[in-house]
């Protein structure tokens, strides 16, 4: 038994302590920032007594993401890469359908 803790002492200190270099150091940057945007979703959700989905939630995806997504390409990860990038693609989307319609309403009060 107290070999399969030293064994898993030794792939933990490998993984966090051994390789931890600026790049990690972003890794965790940008996972923190794009936490966030649950945190804002939750908060904003319990104000309002209804789910709802502030606009911070997007730039925070947005930005968690954009970082991540430049992680995942140093990394050379196929997976991540793909996941990342894909989900940029709906938090620019999802931003541009709040401009459009914030625009279409500032027209309608002219």
């Amino acid at each position: 038994m107290a070999n399969v803790f030293q064994e898993l002492a030794t792939w933990l200190h490998q993984v966090f302590v051994k390789q931890f270099d600026a790049w990690v150091l972003l890794g965790f940057v940008a996972q923190f920032f794009f936490t966030l945007r649950f945190l804002v979703q939750w908060i904003a959700s319990e104000k309002a007594k209804r789910s709802v989905v502030p606009i911070a939630f997007w730039f925070f995806s947005l930005f968690g993401g954009g970082l991540l997504l430049v992680y995942a390409i140093q990394r050379e990860d196929p997976v991540f890469i793909a996941g990342q990038a894909m989900g940029m693609v709906i938090y620019v989307r999802n931003l541009w359908l709040i401009a459009n319609e914030r625009k279409a309403a500032m027209t309608k009060v002219d």
